[in-house]
């Protein structure tokens, strides 16, 4: 198990964490391609809780009665609802704004934080999430992805609600989950929502699909790197970032998934533009200055607690 209270080490998970999202738009893309939404969603649910069921049957006893609601809650809005909100919302809307919009975390979380989770308010914090938001807004024009149509602002809609349950469900792991494991608040998570996501996948006309579309099978192969990187394995790493650093500075992934974004466009031919190079610094420079904000935070913390021994 990594040593998550080194800041390389919390960087380094950051980074792999922004890369494995910044893929996921694109391989949902591709699933939407044989799969309606709905489908694309329920196999994402169901084959992250299958890949996650052995450790059900190990840590079931670990949990109390009155955490049991809490990990509901935390299943739902860290990967239930949202599962369906964003494939719905890439019917209509590209990828890459699917992603661009998704930066929106950040600043939800610290607005959701102070609002309802007493979130210490400090001027250094707000600074570096606005910062990065501005990074993230500059590579959002610089890209071009600002083209939406009228009607399909319903759709980009669907992703900020998608960005606000992710706010909420950081701010709420933190504040009353932090003594359960990152594994189990995944694992049992799933447990609630993988049984409705089953049910409703095989009401639909999945089997159908697999047996009539020849790029069907692919395409579900898609979706199993989606679920079990993009989903399962992602969101326990993501959970254990939360309890070790601030909220403010877990949430800056979605900062950077834009910007693997980017490169993913390189890698297909896209050409980058000085700009977004400079937004891309800009996004960096604002998630440090969280970060050293959170260190200085904690480092008060302790001579606080040292001082009234």
């Amino acid at each position: 198990m990594p040593n998550l209270d080194k800041p390389s080490i919390q960087w380094t998970l950051l980074l792999f964490l922004a890369f494995v999202w910044g893929s996921s738009f694109i391989l949902m893309k591709k699933g939407l391609l044989s799969f309606s939404w709905d489908q694309v969603a329920s196999l994402r649910i169901v084959i992250s809780a299958i890949f996650l069921s052995p450790v059900l049957f190990r840590n079931f006893t670990k949990i109390k009665k009155n955490q049991w609601w809490r990990i509901c809650i935390a299943g739902l809005l860290g990967s239930g609802i949202p599962a369906y909100l964003f494939p719905l919302a890439q019917t209509q809307i590209s990828s890459s704004l699917t992603g661009m919009l998704n930066s929106l975390v950040p600043l939800f979380t610290v607005v959701i934080g102070l609002l309802f989770f007493q979130l210490g308010f400090r001027w250094m914090k707000i600074g570096g999430v606005v910062l990065g938001l501005i990074g993230a807004i500059g590579l959002i024009f610089s890209s071009g992805n600002l083209n939406v149509e009228e009607g399909n602002l319903i759709y980009a809609s669907l992703v900020v609600m998608a960005t606000i349950m992710y706010a909420t469900n950081i701010n709420f792991i933190k504040t009353f989950l932090s003594e359960v494991g990152a594994i189990n608040i995944t694992s049992f998570g799933f447990l609630f929502t993988g049984p409705f996501a089953a049910v409703h996948l095989f009401n639909t006309d999945f089997i159908d699909v697999l047996k009539t579309d020849a790029t069907a099978s692919l395409n579900l192969f898609y979706i199993l790197l989606l679920a079990v990187f993009g989903t399962a394995i992602a969101v326990i790493l993501f959970n254990m970032l939360i309890k070790k650093v601030s909220a403010v500075f877990s949430s800056s992934v979605t900062y950077i998934i834009p910007v693997f974004a980017i490169f993913w466009g390189i890698l297909d031919g896209e050409s980058v533009q000085t700009l977004q190079f400079i937004c891309i610094a800009i996004i960096l420079t604002g998630i440090y200055i969280v970060n050293k904000d959170n260190q200085l935070e904690r480092k008060e913390l302790i001579s606080k607690l040292n001082s009234k021994k």
